[in-house]
């Protein structure tokens, strides 16, 4: 009975490094897909001069999970709530930051620029998407770092830790 605990210990250890380098492994992808869904939004707005609606539902359809999701929550927000638009967008943000893997910083970007949509003309409004995608790429710098530098260790430490404890407790 010793060993069939010890072997359950070692593989929810290992799952949970496995788990951990997953989400790692995640982040640059969510935030290239953020990037992309906002230069989607900025040539929306340059050329079709869509509504922020509009333009969100089309997002929507051309970006995958759960990116997606943010720009079709967002936009049905919209078209329910009588909210102001920043009050949704971070309400919206808010409940993505459940299903994406992104980090504070990134979730912070997202806000700020929430603030910014809808407020200013094309042209300034052209500035603050190239900032925000600006410090996305600065963002995903940091997410594949942090993937080279954690991502072998998690899996490895999940492994080592369940040996350790297993054998501690044998």
């Amino acid at each position: 009975m010793k060993w069939f605990g010890a072997l359950l210990l070692i593989s929810v250890t290992t799952w949970m490094g496995m788990e951990w380098s997953q989400q790692l492994n995640k982040r640059p992808k969510h935030i290239r897909h953020m990037k992309s869904a906002l230069q989607i939004l900025e040539s929306e707005m340059l050329y079709s001069q869509l509504t922020i609606q509009d333009a969100f539902l089309l997002i929507a359809k051309q970006v995958p999970e759960p990116t997606k999701l943010l720009f079709d929550m967002v936009a049905r927000e919209l078209d329910t709530r009588e909210a102001d638009f920043v009050t949704i967008w971070e309400s919206c943000v808010k409940k993505y930051a459940h299903h994406a893997s992104l980090g504070k910083n990134e979730l912070e970007i997202l806000n700020q620029f929430g603030k910014t949509l809808g407020q200013h003309d094309l042209r300034q409004q052209q500035k603050f998407i190239r900032l925000t995608v600006t410090h996305l790429d600065r963002e995903l710098e940091d997410a594949i770092d942090d993937v080279n530098r954690y991502g072998k260790m998690a899996k490895t430490l999940g492994l080592l830790s369940g040996l350790f404890i297993a054998l501690l407790l044998l």
